[in-house]
């Protein structure tokens, strides 16, 4: 919304986080004088991040020969593209399958939330992120709406922006949701606080005085926060003492720009409704609406805060959540909060991109942390398990219809072609023209790769 992230500014539960934006435009003159950076085949990057760990074995790499208790319940189906096979519970992403290349390889040795996120979110393995002791820090390395940010300095709204709202609950904001070392400027902008979380944005705007949280959260929907916020702000004194770098920081947070941006009123109902009338369908339909004015990357968290308030990370789907009533890990997929409004959501996305020519120069990137494990559990669910996982890829330069790699015969282990998570960024990266020796400063100036893995250049 307003430029972005080193501000964040907490609008109540719109979070609009704690946006320094005053510092990113004072940092515009260095931005200027840095390398010109290398041209690529994506603009921009929607990041699709399915917390919890999705079964790949129920999606996208199903194994209809292996023995009961390892094959899944879901059959398969046939898609667009001869040869590629995906969940009966996918038919809509089934007709999108000429778009989109499934790694069946993706591995890392973790099967904790804590390390599986830092892993796949920053390309680095720390065996110390165990929940709860994986709280993010400024010694952590950036995710990639760091990277990006750092190297696409956003003009009039932010580089990078995360919705509906980081990763964390049980008072812990996940290590590799921000920008880590690199510092606040270069955070995305959060849209809220995670659920659980009681926790301020770093270096926050206050409210005016006369505006509470409890005024802002009485208030309905984005555009009447905004709207609410501005009304005090132009009758308040103290917005007269901003020096220019805060006032160019008030006019980006309440201009037209930016409420159009995040206005899904303009949509037409027809196209609302393809995407879905739920969080999920309305983030990914606000995904392409900041991708299409201008905001470089767009992470999309996916959970489920439960009608009793906690928060569910429901691609986790070892069944029997008391939050949840207790069902099928099975069950849980069936259910609007996984594969029904995913199918919808990521159909729509991917229809929408291209019959607006964005599809070409926008990474659609889809993945979690973890898979899950070959054996069902007692409790018709999945466990943990990070020796193999399925990614998804479109748009961007990705060459369409194509599976990379492969897994055994339970979908336990990579056979053919493994790829790190360190090599998945690496791809992400190089489809934004920015090669992996790419550096940036740590907090002891010295200079780091932005990825130490290698671009899988066969997906282009």
């Amino acid at each position: 919304m307003f430029h972005r992230r080193e501000a964040m500014l907490r609008l109540g539960q719109l979070g609009l986080g704690a946006l320094t934006l005053p510092q990113l435009l004072r940092a515009g003159a260095q931005a200027a004088t840095r390398a010109q950076r290398p041209s690529g085949t994506a603009r921009s990057c929607i990041l699709i991040y399915l917390w919890g760990g999705p079964p790949h074995q129920d999606m996208f790499d199903l194994k209809p020969e292996a023995p009961e208790g390892i094959r899944s319940l879901f059959k398969p189906i046939a898609t667009r593209t001869p040869g590629i096979f995906l969940c009966e519970h996918l038919p809509l992403m089934a007709q999108h399958t000429d778009k989109m290349a499934i790694i069946r390889s993706l591995t890392h040795p973790f099967n904790d939330h804590g390390q599986g996120c830092y892993i796949t979110l920053t390309g680095q393995a720390d065996v110390q992120k165990v929940f709860p002791r994986n709280r993010r820090s400024r010694k952590d390395f950036p995710n990639p709406a760091g990277i990006v940010s750092y190297f696409f300095p956003g003009r009039g709204l932010p580089t990078a922006v995360t919705i509906p709202r980081p990763i964390g609950h049980d008072g812990v904001i996940y290590a590799g949701t921000y920008a880590g070392f690199l510092g606040p400027r270069f955070d995305p902008l959060e849209m809220q606080p995670p659920a659980e979380v009681n926790e301020s944005a770093p270096h926050q705007l206050d409210l005016p005085a006369g505006l509470s949280q409890n005024d802002v959260l009485l208030r309905r929907g984005l555009l009447r926060q905004l709207e609410a916020w501005q009304r005090v702000l132009d009758k308040h004194p103290a917005t007269a003492s901003l020096d220019s770098a805060r006032q160019q920081a008030y006019d980006l947070l309440t201009s037209p720009k930016t409420k159009r941006a995040f206005s899904l009123d303009t949509e037409p109902p027809w196209l609302r409704d393809r995407y879905g009338r739920n969080e999920y369908g309305e983030c990914f339909l606000l995904a392409r609406r900041l991708i299409e004015a201008g905001v470089r990357l767009v992470t999309i968290i996916w959970y489920y805060v439960c009608p009793d308030g906690n928060v569910a990370n429901v691609w986790d789907n070892h069944g029997g959540t008391p939050s949840l009533g207790k069902i099928t890990g099975y069950e849980m997929l069936r259910q609007f909060y996984c594969l029904p409004s995913l199918d919808r959501a990521y159909s729509a996305l991917l229809e929408d991109l291209e019959q607006r020519g964005l599809l070409s120069e926008t990474l659609v990137a889809m993945f979690g942390e973890f898979g899950r494990t070959p054996r069902i559990n007692s409790t018709g669910g999945r466990d943990h398990w990070g020796p193999c996982q399925s990614a998804v890829l479109a748009g961007g330069g990705i060459r369409g219809g194509q599976i990379y790699g492969a897994s055994d015969k339970h979908a336990a282990y990579p056979t053919l072609h493994p790829v790190t998570p360190e090599d998945l960024l690496a791809t992400i990266y190089h489809a934004l023209g920015l090669p992996p020796e790419t550096e940036i400063p740590d907090l002891q100036g010295r200079r780091l790769r932005i990825s130490n893995g290698r671009p899988v250049l066969a997906l282009f």
